[in-house]
């Protein structure tokens, strides 16, 4: 037996950890990363419950699981040095796991169910000012000497500005997606698709790469290629951010993933709603969506504090 991992699992809580991680990546549609920290959440959990008891957890061990057998578990992540983020999304796994064994198996959860996760300070979005960002664009379509691969940096950093993608919605997209119309269809996490609107400039600056570019678009090949022709790889963008950020000043923070948080922090100021910004950014909850308005209160507070130092 293992203290934390798949061997410290008998075969019948294995089988239902594997029925449960279908369910939740079939009808919630989880994405595989999810579905992946969920199984290393409930192997952490489990493979404790198998040390902590001295035999391996079956459903019978859920079944008596009382809040000191939940803290105690908190307790030993925390020793391993578990952020308290890390440990509120851990324990959200565990908890929607023994909802679905109390249901499954007929049993009162409710004792392991009444454990508080640790509260924890959300950190915000570092986005970048609106003239931070032009110059961040700016120097990426000067910072190679190779004119289609700066056209091809100032392409990407651009639609990620430009239409708040992720950086590997971006880099997934295929020459059938070419020519961009006056929406893009994305399909993000858990396979959700969404339409995001494609300015001018954005598709200016990707029809420019492809007039550079030495390779053939098809539409089975990738949109933004490597050097060598292959899928451009999310290194090679964050390299140029990097670059850029230095050459400028910026702090590290500048990340491609910052212009995510730009496009959505810069709509916002501008006038535009919350539920508008889910949809554009793709989120599934509105929650994590308004974590933004908190960026827009912190800019507003730092104005006001620079024009009134004594307030």
């Amino acid at each position: 037996m293992t203290a934390n991992g798949p061997l410290a699992l008998a075969p019948a809580m294995s089988d239902a950890l594997a029925r449960w991680l279908e369910v939740e990546a079939g009808t919630r549609d989880r994405s595989p990363h999810t579905i992946k920290a969920y199984r290393d959440d409930l192997l952490a959990f489990l493979g404790f419950l198998g040390g902590y008891h001295g035999c391996p957890a079956l459903p019978g061990t859920l079944a008596e699981l009382k809040q000191s057998d939940m803290r105690a578990f908190a307790a030993a992540e925390r020793a391993r040095d578990l952020s308290p983020r890390s440990l509120a999304r851990r324990q959200s796994a565990v908890r929607s796991f023994l909802r679905w064994m109390a249901d499954r198996e007929g049993f009162d959860a409710s004792l392991a169910l009444s454990t508080r996760s640790p509260k924890y300070q959300r950190s915000l979005p570092r986005p970048l000012a609106p003239d931070q960002a032009r110059q961040m664009l700016d120097m990426a379509g000067d910072g190679h000497d190779t004119p289609w691969i700066a056209a091809r940096d100032l392409a990407v950093l651009t639609l990620l500005y430009g239409c708040g993608l992720r950086i590997s919605e971006a880099l997934g997209l295929d020459g059938r997606a070419w020519p961009f119309r006056e929406a893009l269809t994305v399909r993000g996490k858990g396979g959700r698709e969404r339409q995001v609107p494609v300015l001018p400039v954005t598709h200016q600056a990707v029809a420019e790469y492809l007039r550079l570019a030495p390779y053939p678009l098809t539409p089975d090949q990738p949109l933004f290629r490597g050097a060598r022709g292959g899928r451009l790889s999310p290194g090679i963008v964050a390299t140029t951010m990097r670059q850029a950020r230095q050459a400028l000043g910026l702090p590290p923070t500048a990340t491609p993933h910052a212009l995510r948080h730009s496009f959505a922090t810069h709509l916002l100021s501008a006038g535009g709603d919350l539920r508008t910004i889910q949809e554009l950014l793709g989120h599934a909850s509105l929650s994590t969506t308004q974590v933004y308005t908190g960026v827009d209160d912190a800019h507003l507070l730092s104005v006001y504090r620079a024009a009134h130092p004594r307030g």
